[in-house]
């Protein structure tokens, strides 16, 4: 029986303390904190883990600079604090990597007023990355040839931190950690709404798949459906003091437009942030900042052009990127915690710090907003609320996150070395395989070693000019809970981020993949997805 199979045949059978709604970044950190805790936990989500806005971020896990501008100090510091110990926790995911800044003439501040900024960033991050620099219009360009200096007034170098694989991954991994703690995570489970009974919560679900319909019963109900959060409390009759409102970001997928290995960053022609983003050989490109009245949004033609006609600007390239450059588009809204829904407050300085209402006697929680850099303060809070509407949590000091120990990891190199898996890397990607398949995996990296020992074919790449190994694609179907090509392609990978969508239909592999992970059902699943057309933007007449 398949691990969602498994899963699944609990739900109805099970009294859970906690039942969590939602499969992103908060619901994720939630699962994993309580579970490891010892709580018994659900979760569920109406698509696929990290489906929605925690798989559109701009793979960015920063310490929240721009909110110097708008003096929110406190929260500046916290986020500091929080993207020092994402980066020490997950040393090969979370790393440090510089940011050169742009400054235009005119800019609404002179660039050292600006550098000073990041020096007090600097500061309140505790000196924990490298220092910042100030620069000139001539260091700006022999730093990075590509910036078009020729309406610069300077700039400045400072760092942060990014995700090296992408956002969905990096949730599904708290995902996963829960599954190892015994949460029933389940992804396409629709959730009808929630009824408050003498015995807690019952809350009627769906499965997407095969249409059938449970009851789940739970003591604690946590509301962690990112920018549906509203809807679902309605389902429920629960009334917060917080809403959402909503701010779509798109980033366009190129062709590598440089070989360094840092973010540009410029304020583009509405004075937003705006960043040019390594992304293996290839870069990412945003993004926008829009109000939009619901979650249910997609890239239009002017949200491309704004984006093509920024990045134009600012880079002195050979020739102009064009429409036909783009490789794929991301595009999702970023929940923002609001008191009042109908705030006339300044859009742009909205910050997206987390809320969490909680009704104390219905024994309900409501998450609001959050960033990736907050997910443990998040993962923590949430358990100790939880704690104080009667849910004993037998761990409770035990830490939930964080990579295996360096003894662990380093027995892993030293495993991986005496089959030679390194020598390899030349053919398959320009990054270290035991780098990789540990930043990837952790401890469950040793099972794919296990399989290139018993059968070196394992080490090859599954699906033409996709760095993925076929012992990858066989450890995701068992454990990873793909129900749908898509989840592989786009969220355990990033395959669909990386190639046109026309070269993975014709890529040599991709059937057998298909084979690997799907196994009787390989056709049907492949079909889905040739069926299955992105949205297409349309214009409103």
């Amino acid at each position: 029986m398949k691990l969602r199979d498994k899963k699944l045949n609990n739900l109805d059978n099970t009294h859970y303390d906690a039942l969590i709604i939602g499969g992103g970044i908060n619901g994720a950190v939630a699962a994993a904190s309580l579970s490891a805790r010892g709580a018994k936990v659900a979760l569920i989500d109406k698509g696929d883990f990290a489906s929605a806005t925690s798989s559109n971020s701009s793979n960015l896990a920063w310490g929240g600079i721009k909110y110097l501008e708008s003096h929110e100090y406190l929260l500046v510091n916290k986020l500091c604090k929080s993207r020092n110990h994402l980066m020490r926790s997950y040393p090969s995911t979370v790393r440090e990597i510089r940011f050169l800044t742009t400054l235009q003439k005119g800019f609404r501040y002179p660039p050292f007023m600006v550098f000073l900024g990041t020096v007090l960033y600097w500061i309140m991050g505790r000196f924990f990355t490298q220092r910042p620099r100030f620069l000139s219009r001539t260091q700006l360009k022999q730093r990075e040839p590509i910036i078009d200096t020729t309406k610069a007034a300077g700039g400045f170098e400072y760092s942060d931190c990014y995700l090296f694989d992408n956002d969905s991954r990096f949730v599904f991994n708290f995902i996963r950690d829960a599954l190892n703690n015994g949460c029933d995570a389940v992804n396409y489970v629709r959730s009808e709404g929630s009824t408050r009974v003498d015995d807690g919560w019952h809350t009627q679900v769906t499965d997407m798949i095969s249409g059938e319909a449970v009851t789940l019963r739970s003591t604690v109900l946590i509301n962690a459906c990112g920018p549906y959060v509203d809807k679902h409390n309605k389902l429920s009759a629960q009334y917060t003091d917080h809403k959402h409102v909503f701010s779509k970001g798109i980033h366009l997928i190129v062709d590598r437009l440089t070989e360094a290995e840092r973010v540009l960053a410029f304020f583009a022609s509405d004075g937003r942030l705006f960043f040019v983003i390594p992304m293996g050989n290839k870069t990412c490109i945003g993004t926008t900042d829009n109000q939009v009245p619901s979650p249910e949004t997609f890239v239009t033609e002017q949200d491309r052009q704004f984006v093509l006609d920024n990045v134009n600007a600012m880079l002195a390239l050979d020739k102009p990127l064009t429409r036909k450059d783009i490789i794929s588009e991301r595009c999702g809204v970023r929940p923002l915690a609001v008191q009042d829904a109908d705030s006339t407050a300044d859009w742009v300085q909205l910050s997206r710090k987390h809320e969490i209402d909680i009704d104390r006697e219905d024994q309900h929680l409501s998450i609001f907003g959050g960033k990736l850099t907050d997910c443990i303060n998040v993962g923590d809070e949430i358990a100790g609320l939880v704690e104080t509407l009667g849910i004993k949590l037998p761990y409770k000091n035990t830490i939930w996150y964080g990579e295996p120990s360096e003894q662990l990891h380093q027995q892993f190199l030293e495993k991986a070395a005496a089959i030679g898996l390194d020598r390899l890397t030349p053919d398959i990607c320009p990054e270290p395989l035991s780098q990789r398949l540990w930043r990837r995996y952790g401890d469950r990296a040793f099972d794919l070693l296990t399989a290139i020992e018993q059968d070196a074919s394992q080490a090859e790449l599954q699906i033409e000019d996709a760095h993925y190994l076929r012992c990858e694609i066989s450890h995701m179907a068992e454990h990873e809970m793909i129900t749908k090509l898509e989840d592989f392609l786009r969220r355990r990978s990033k395959i669909e981020m990386v190639m046109t969508r026309e070269n993975i239909l014709k890529a040599e592999g991709l059937e057998q993949a298909c084979e690997v992970l799907f196994g009787e059902q390989a056709k049907q699943k492949l079909q889905e997805y040739i069926n299955h057309q992105p949205a297409v933007a349309k214009e409103l007449a």
